[in-house]
């Protein structure tokens, strides 16, 4: 059952993650009265400023960040309203009692929010169970990734755990927030139509791509301790697989859904020293143009040597009676052609074609879940070219297309933050990431690290701009299969 907060506390409250996405977000939400009335927004962070000090920096963050057409002054003032600082190093306990009397009175429930660095959460949590902020209506929630490998990660959540038990602990994954995502549940489970075929006798193979065309863009510190498979593969792409491979779940609820996303998971079939070499690829780039721009490298941009992958593809398969030979190929990569984010499912094709007399060429069925930078859902099906036909049919592969900003005109497309914000502040945990589906990840992820050490496996160059090393060309191709691009 939901139940809102009272008060909002954040922390990171001056970083660039509050300026970008939670500021706006929680605008977006107060403009269209969404947010409970009365709830209050208290940010925390070092940065010396005073409650006014920080409105005016949430104003210029508004301004920059906002769309013109979502900038009214009435709401924002509003929104600036609701909002309130308190400087603190969060690393010292003795700030917190300064911040529990900032709050105040917090009966009427408290939701937090850590956009820290992990090695603060330990610190935090046992600062807010000092000053009395870790009781039964308070929850918390925690930006994605935990740690850098499963160790680290039950580490974290075991601090967390001490002052929040499982039900009050909202682990957030970006990915989970967007429209485009929550539409593959309703696209499987609210159509007669797909779960017939949903499954190892209707779909051939699954492939998920995570493009970027951009670089380290200032996060070379982090990105080169963590690498590509554990800052997407782990972080969102696996996420993407369950919701495509979970079995359907019994209702609609937090529950029912992370269940059945925990058993596929825990289905990947393990990729170790024996197979990372025929089942993973990894590359790092090079120099070279993306849309007309000369770049630099990775190793010119980092200024060190460094063996980082910024490139991975792997071949996973799901171990149960629904998927059984059914590989899911999934990409990622920095500096790439294009930028995007998709899922495309073929299906198998026709048991036999009665047009190939006739020189009719049949292509399997796709289905296309483009996630970004545009959203929709797009059904490749055969249809039947003009015409007298008097040299035979001719059959052409065409689009069934439903583009979500077509279809939802009148409807405004949300940042993925404002869901997951109003739902932490609410108290439905749908689409957050439980513990056990976090940890089953890591021990997917660790093993293929770990078969890449044991076989002394390094990132194989591939030319900025391009679609990565040739050899994942190579890893669908013995297969018979082609990376849609």
């Amino acid at each position: 059952m939901r139940q809102p907060v009272g008060k909002l506390l954040l922390f990171g409250a001056t970083g660039d993650l509050a300026q970008r996405m939670l500021l706006p977000s929680l605008y977006g939400l107060h403009a269209d009265g969404l947010l409970p009335e009365g709830l209050t927004i208290t940010g925390t962070a070092r940065h010396e400023h005073d409650d006014a000090g920080y409105r005016a920096f949430a104003k210029a963050a508004l301004d920059e960040h906002l769309p013109a057409d979502r900038q009214d002054e009435a709401a924002i003032a509003g929104f600036l309203d609701r909002l309130h600082y308190h400087p603190m190093d969060a690393s010292q306990i003795e700030g917190f009692k300064g911040l529990a009397d900032k709050l105040g009175d917090v009966s009427g429930g408290l939701a937090i929010f850590l956009s820290t660095a992990p090695w603060l959460f330990g610190p935090t949590i046992k600062g807010l169970e000092s000053a009395g902020l870790a009781g039964p209506n308070v929850r918390i929630g925690l930006e994605k990734p935990l740690g850098n490998d499963l160790q680290s990660s039950r580490e974290i959540n075991d601090v967390v755990a001490l002052g929040f038990p499982e039900e009050r602990t909202f682990r957030l994954d970006h990915y989970l927030g967007k429209e485009t995502v929550q539409n593959i549940l309703a696209l499987r489970f609210g159509n007669a139509m797909f779960e017939p075929i949903w499954n190892a006798r209707g779909i051939d193979h699954v492939q998920i791509t995570v493009s970027e065309t951009v670089g380290l863009e200032g996060r070379a510190g982090y990105y080169d301790d963590i690498g590509a498979l554990r800052d997407m593969v782990q972080n969102h792409m696996l996420q993407l697989l369950a919701l495509i491979a979970m079995e359907p779940p019994a209702r609609f609820d937090g529950t029912a859904i992370r269940d059945e996303k925990v058993k596929v998971l825990r289905s990947l079939r393990p990729i170790g020293a024996n197979e990372v070499q025929s089942e993973t690829v990894i590359g790092q780039y090079r120099d070279g143009a993306v849309k007309g721009e000369i770049v630099r490298g990775y190793v010119e941009e980092l200024e060190k040597p460094s063996n980082t992958e910024t490139f991975v593809a792997v071949k996973a398969h799901v171990d149960s009676w629904r998927w059984q030979g059914v590989p899911f190929y999934l990409r990622t990569g920095k500096r790439l052609a294009e930028r995007h984010s998709e899922i495309s499912i073929q299906f198998k094709p026709v048991p036999h074609s009665i047009f190939a007399e006739r020189g009719g060429m049949l292509q399997p069925n796709t289905l296309v879940i483009r996630l970004q930078p545009e959203e929709y859902i797009r059904l490749l099906v055969m249809a039947k070219e003009p015409g007298l036909d008097r040299d035979g049919i001719r059959l052409r592969e065409v689009p069934l297309d439903l583009s979500l900003t077509a279809a939802f005109a009148g409807t405004r497309r949300r940042i993925a933050y404002e869901r997951l914000l109003l739902d932490l502040i609410e108290g439905d945990p749908t689409l957050f990431v439980r513990r056990d589906e976090v940890e089953a990840q890591w021990e997917w992820i660790d093993g293929i690290r770990a078969g890449w050490d044991a076989n002394d496996m390094k990132p194989k160059p591939y030319p900025s701009g391009s679609w990565g090393p040739s050899a994942s060309v190579a890893l669908t191709e013995r297969d018979g299969v082609t990376w849609n691009e």
